[in-house]
């Protein structure tokens, strides 16, 4: 199982990051270590102080594909639910300054807590899902499926090009506007279509 992240695909977010508005998709991995399942506490790392929330949409991938076409790309997910891409801010921005990958600042153990899969059939409003996240009863970010610049299908086909995906990866589309940091004692509640999907918290 892959974790296949997508960076920079909200444009008010790379602008409050000032980083470039991309104009292809912009992708990382995270090994399968980094997910954190039903609403375990997440542990602040030793190594930053600086941890920062970012919730996205994630899909998980339904059968086995490569070099997918647009038009096909929505036979290959049907569940989708809201998780969190954890990023050690300090980490990233020392290893931006050397040039250096920074997949420590993003693909550390429990980086990537994801809430419960829902069917995306049953949703009211496909084409544009809404997303949120609480943290401690107060909106810090929010997000419609239609303020993406790569759309999920888009997403598939993009990677697909390179990466063969197989049946349980999972896919983070993107972060809105918002982010910030997290500290020991915060409660992080994600939802979907304002249904809470993951509920935890910071330890």
């Amino acid at each position: 199982m892959k974790i296949i992240c997508i960076g920079r695909n909200y444009s008010e977010h790379a602008k409050e990051l000032k980083n470039e508005v991309p104009t292809e998709p912009v992708f990382f991995l995270k090994p399968d270590t980094a997910l954190m399942k039903e609403n375990a506490p997440f542990y602040y790392p030793s190594f930053s102080n600086d941890i920062h929330y970012e919730v996205e949409l994630v899909i998980k991938i339904c059968k086995n594909g490569k070099t997918i076409l647009p038009q096909f790309a929505h036979k290959y997910y049907d569940q989708i639910t809201v998780g969190i891409d954890f990023t050690a801010r300090d980490l990233q921005q020392q290893c931006k300054e050397k040039g250096l990958p920074w997949e420590k600042a993003k693909s550390f153990d429990n980086s990537a807590p994801i809430g419960t899969f829902v069917n995306i059939a049953e949703l009211k409003n496909k084409d544009d899902i809404a997303f949120s996240l609480d943290i401690n009863n107060q909106l810090v970010q929010q997000g419609l499926r239609s303020q993406m610049l790569f759309n999920i299908d888009q997403i598939i086909a993009y990677i697909s090009g390179f990466i063969t995906l197989k049946t349980g990866d999972l896919i983070f589309t993107g972060t809105p506007a918002g982010v910030g940091p997290v500290k020991i004692g915060d409660r992080l509640v994600a939802k979907l279509e304002e249904k809470v999907l993951l509920d935890f918290e910071i330890k």
